[in-house]
């Protein structure tokens, strides 16, 4: 990290010998925005290592998630071999199928209906920006010592939340 004094030169200095204020407010600030691009730096670098991480995680759960699809297939067709010894095999096939079908349409159901729970937008956070932006606008005029009118009351549903 760059000193924001070069060492090789000597300070500037007011008529008493001393730095001026404006000075220390130019060295404080450059020191500020030398810390501020430090720390932006690291936190790339440690971001950077966890989505590698993270990446590396995901590659291995995919993996995992292949071969237990290819066990799963083996497992059904064992299962239908099963059946198969009361049944003929294509007989036990059909049967595991309509089993399959069946979770299949439950979960599609299940789906569809957390699907339709969805509203599109985040109504809370709407409302709080709002509130806020109020909050602001209110705010000058309350330093100033003349009330405004308030902000109207938010629903009860919202409130309650």
């Amino acid at each position: 990290m760059a000193t924001p004094v070069d060492p090789g030169k000597q300070p500037l200095v007011g008529l008493t010998g001393e730095r001026t204020i404006g000075q220390l407010v130019s060295d404080v600030s450059t020191d500020i925005s030398q810390i501020m691009r430090g720390e932006i730096e690291l936190a790339k670098a440690e971001i950077k290592q966890d989505v590698t991480h993270a990446g590396k995680g995901a590659g291995m759960f995919v993996g995992a998630g292949v071969l237990a699809l290819y066990g799963l297939g083996l497992l059904l067709l064992g299962l239908a071999g099963v059946i198969a010894i009361w049944l003929s095999w294509w007989a036990g096939l059909l049967i595991v199928a309509a089993v399959l079908f069946v979770v299949a349409a439950v979960l599609a159901l299940i789906g569809k209906k957390q699907v339709s729970q969805v509203k599109g937008k985040p109504e809370r956070a709407i409302d709080n920006a709002q509130q806020t932006v109020a909050t602001l606008k209110q705010a000058p005029a309350q330093l100033k010592g003349t009330p405004e009118p308030a902000a109207p009351a938010l629903p009860e549903t919202t409130a309650a939340r």
